[in-house]
């Protein structure tokens, strides 16, 4: 029955992650109403409600799976994750650009500036799953969106 539907074992394992990432989205845009108004678009802001939502512990085992997924379409480039990682990347960057103002998006500064976010998000991500330490990753990742925002990052205990 599964041949049948999906043509192979590679095409289930593809509609599973697309399920996935589709899933992924859908509850992250729940999440960041920041991006749906336009007078208060902030990618910072939008990035930080990101980051309360990926450093929830009920995300984990989702999480987990996004980078196996995401680690195995970088290892085994013909294989059935193949365009995980690529289209993963590309969701994020187009729903980080609906944080930005209009007029701005197509810049390279714009385009810059989610893929600086994004890398501070999915690094922060990587630590908080091998670590668990929420409180550390949070004050790294807000820190690093404060200093991507320029804003006066806080000097920490001496």
């Amino acid at each position: 029955m599964l041949l049948y539907l999906f043509g192979s074992k590679d095409g289930l394992i593809q509609a599973l992650l697309q399920h996935a990432r589709a899933d992924q989205m859908e509850s992250m845009a729940g999440r960041v109403v920041l991006a749906k108004q336009p007078a208060a678009r902030d990618i910072f802001a939008v990035a930080r409600a990101v980051w309360e939502w990926l450093s929830t512990p009920s995300q984990r085992p989702v999480l987990a799976l996004w980078v196996e997924a995401y680690g195995r379409a970088l290892t085994d480039p013909d294989g059935p994750w193949s365009l995980f990682a690529q289209g993963t990347v590309d969701d994020w960057l187009t729903m980080l650009a609906e944080a930005q103002p209009t007029g701005v998006r197509q810049t390279s500064k714009a385009e810059s500036e989610r893929t600086a976010v994004l890398a501070v998000l999915r690094g922060g991500l990587l630590d908080l799953l091998a670590t668990g330490d929420v409180r550390r990753t949070t004050t790294a990742v807000h820190m690093a969106l404060d200093s991507l925002a320029g804003r006066v990052v806080p000097e920490g205990p001496q």
